[in-house]
């Protein structure tokens, strides 16, 4: 804490106060690196003990009351007549008078504290830089000590403020920061500068910079929208730095097999079914998906759970019926936000009118660009009943701009179709139409929403919002409202793009769907093929309107809900939602 508070005080709050935390290149290094320190050693000798041999101890915790502060200490060492403590850290030793940046001095100074409270005697402390292989000595001055003790003032003060200090402002110290995905230090500046709002640098301490971090090439192998579904982008209203990761590298896991089981084996889930088995390592699984009758151990759960990997539970249909994971974010700030925001009528119609807009704007967009022999009166429509849904008064008034939209829209989605698909008597669709849906292509737009849904969820629930708690969607037993809120936007762009997508390619054919007087169902073959269509829509590279990045529909979810939290704690005016031209 006394590190991060010094490197950077939002850090610091996003991490400690908030609970947040994500690896990235760095933080896995360090966990490499300390994976020999932090192996239980032998402990510290009694200072009274009249044996003065030399001694070793590693992973040592110590805690003072009088100082109010607890450390562990990597690695201890003591020659019979003093201590000293070593603190492990990546990368190269600086060249520096000091021998190290501050952050990492005051961590060191705390631990000598600590020693020296203890009855040890210990006069300097050092680091051991791993990849020039070098241990620095760091002198423990009066200045370094007020130093130590200011920070530990400061880190309180903060959390007990409860309030989350403002982002660096252009800062190197952003680049290699693991939270830089949570913070969106240049997002939440930017936005606040489009509405006027003067930017903040008091979470910038500015005393030392530290920089020598690298840019890794973080462009994604895959062309934007291959399909051209999601238009042009549009032109990037200032130039942003690539800080959140363009794609996640880990893919969700879907069991389909009726009586298949998840087991554990090392770090791997088994699955073994009847008649397929296989596995998958846990560092690249996302999430995992069971449809049906398909079991899980205790054991592979508690794996899931200790690395915050959740599970999703759908029926063989294709109805999604819940989900567990662990604690999951311990940002409990965040929720309180969200609950007081649904008790405010303003602030959930503001929210919902967002959603609304950008939803029918999407559809627009979709139809403009794909849908064949479709006049302009449609069009002229969607546009209107997107204005009306910017100034709705209320909930009802939008759900019914909403409904207009949708009939429209739906009305014209066969025009849509390519190829054979667009053959009378292959696909017709006569409207949206659910529960159930009557035509293939209704059982394809319930699914894919089914799938989207989850993944918003999942992205909300990363963010620490409750996805039961909803504003355009009121809250109903186990119905996850605000990932139905979020999804709006996103419903043409993703879900309908994704059926589109595996109607006109022929990934799906009319073969694979069984329709009865009840309803329309699809067989197995074709539910996997459109699971595999929907997966790659979601890795697609897309521009973001505002910040000028490509990101994955994947990462993009977790953006937009970082944005929404951001949005809910009033750190930023309003909730930008995703659009496209």
């Amino acid at each position: 804490m006394i590190n991060e508070v010094l490197y950077c005080e939002r850090l610091m709050y996003l991490e400690w106060a908030q609970g947040e935390f994500v690896d990235n290149v760095y933080t896995v290094d360090g966990r490499v690196i300390h994976r020999r320190v932090d192996q239980k050693g032998s402990a510290l000798p009694d200072p009274d003990a009249d044996d003065a041999s030399p001694f070793e101890a590693k992973s040592v915790w110590l805690s003072s009351e009088k100082l109010g502060i607890t450390a562990k200490i990597d690695y201890v060492e003591g020659d019979g007549g003093s201590v000293t403590p070593v603190e492990y850290k990546r990368g190269r030793a600086p060249n520096l008078k000091q021998g190290a940046y501050l952050p990492e001095r005051a961590q060191l100074c705390a631990q000598v504290l600590l020693l020296r409270a203890h009855g040890y005697p210990c006069e300097h402390g050092e680091i051991y830089f791993s990849a020039s292989r070098t241990r620095v000595r760091i002198e423990i001055d009066p200045p370094l000590i007020d130093k130590t003790f200011w920070a530990v003032a400061r880190a309180r003060e903060l959390a007990a403020a409860g309030v989350i200090p403002a982002p660096l402002r252009d800062s190197p110290k952003c680049v290699g920061c693991s939270l830089s995905s949570v913070c969106l230090p240049d997002e939440v500046q930017l936005l606040r500068g489009l509405d006027g709002l003067p930017f903040d640098d008091s979470g910038c301490d500015g005393s030392e910079e530290q920089l020598g971090f690298d840019f890794p090439d973080r462009e994604g192998p895959l062309e934007a929208d291959p399909w051209g579904l999601a238009g042009e982008p549009e032109p990037s209203r200032a130039p942003l730095r690539r800080l959140v990761p363009p794609k996640d590298e880990r893919i969700p896991l879907y069991v389909r097999a009726q009586g298949a089981r998840i087991s554990l084996d090392g770090d791997r889930l088994r699955v073994s079914a009847a008649m397929h088995s296989g596995d998958a390592r846990l560092p690249q699984t996302s999430h995992v998906v069971l449809y049906g009758n398909a079991q899980i151990t205790s054991q592979a759960l508690a794996a899931l759970f200790d690395r915050d990997i959740p599970v999703f539970f759908f029926s063989m249909g294709g109805w999604f019926r819940g989900r567990t994971l662990g604690h999951g974010s311990k940002n409990i700030e965040l929720r309180i936000q969200q609950h007081r925001a649904a008790d405010d009528p303003v602030t959930s119609v503001r929210l919902a009118r967002t959603f609304v807009a950008a939803k029918i704007r999407n559809q627009r967009t979709i139809l403009r660009r794909n849908a064949t022999h479709l006049g302009p009166t449609l069009l002229g429509e969607l546009e209107s009943l997107a204005k009306k849904g910017e100034h709705a008064v209320s909930v009802p008034e939008l759900l019914g701009y909403e409904g207009t939209a949708a009939r429209g829209y739906f009305g014209a989605f066969s025009k849509m179709l390519k190829g054979s698909a667009k053959e009378v008597g292959v696909f017709d669709m006569n409207g949206r139409n659910r529960r159930p849906p009557r035509d293939p292509i209704n059982a394809l737009l319930s699914f894919s929403y089914a799938l989207l849904v989850k993944d918003c969820a999942l992205a909300l629930s990363s963010a620490g919002l409750d996805p039961l708690l909803g504003y355009l969607h009121r809250p109903r037993y186990g119905r996850p409202a605000l990932a139905l809120d979020l999804m709006e936007e996103l419903r043409p762009l993703v879900a309908d793009s994704t059926v589109l997508t595996a109607l006109n390619n022929g990934e799906v054919r009319a073969s694979d769907f069984g329709v009865t007087v009840a309803g329309a169902a699809m067989k197995a073959p074709g539910r996997k093929r459109f699971i595999a269509t929907y997966e790659r829509r979601m890795d697609q590279l897309v521009t973001h309107p505002l910040f000028g990045y490509r990101i994955t529909y994947r990462r993009l979810l977790h953006v937009q809900a970082r944005l929404l939290g951001r949005a809910l704690t009033g750190e930023i005016p309003d909730y930008p939602a995703f659009r496209t031209r």
